[in-house]
């Protein structure tokens, strides 16, 4: 009958298709898996961590300073030069910035932040008792590939570095646009 051969050919059909689900399957997981590992390594990987020289006192001086963390403790993606004091974004993204000031001597303490050449934020405080003060602040920046960050003493400032790596400065890429 037209009934039974009709199944009897649906019955050849499913027998035939059933192992190409599972090739089909295999290709789909692995393509996915090649994909995603290829994926997790390019993603760029960009974090610093660095501290001032243990010179002590820098400043005051007439004239603004770039200051050079030179003490390195983590340069992953070497995007921060400790020979210029700039921290060059490898590719666009939000990044997160921070530092922390020490102040050691009667004076003002003072720290300055410059995205390619122009300040972006001023930061001073009045140390009027010459025992160790600290100020931190921190930036989330959306940079594009080349944007500079370094950080300056202003003129008239002063900020305390040492063994105890009082002031520091670091950062790392939180996620690629």
């Amino acid at each position: 009958s037209l009934l039974s051969s009709s199944e009897s050919r649906i019955d050849q059909l499913e027998t035939e298709n059933a192992g190409e689900g599972c090739i089909y399957s295999s290709r789909y997981t692995h393509t996915h898996t090649h994909t995603h590992t290829h994926t997790a390594y390019l993603k760029p990987k960009v974090a610093f961590y660095t501290a001032l020289t243990d010179a002590g006192t820098l400043g005051p001086y007439n004239t603004d300073i770039t200051l050079k963390y030179s003490k390195v403790f983590t340069n992953i993606g070497n995007a921060y030069n400790p020979s210029t004091g700039f921290f060059t974004a490898p590719v666009k993204g939000v990044y997160n910035l921070q530092f922390t000031a020490c102040g050691y001597l009667a004076g003002d303490t003072g720290v300055d932040v410059y995205k390619n050449n122009q300040r972006i934020m001023a930061n001073w405080e009045r140390n009027d008792n010459g025992v160790p003060e600290y100020f931190t602040n921190s930036l989330v920046l959306e940079l594009t590939a080349g944007d500079e960050i370094h950080l300056v003493l202003p003129s008239g400032r002063s900020v305390y570095g040492d063994s105890n790596n009082r002031s520091t400065f670091s950062g790392s890429l939180l996620f690629t646009l």
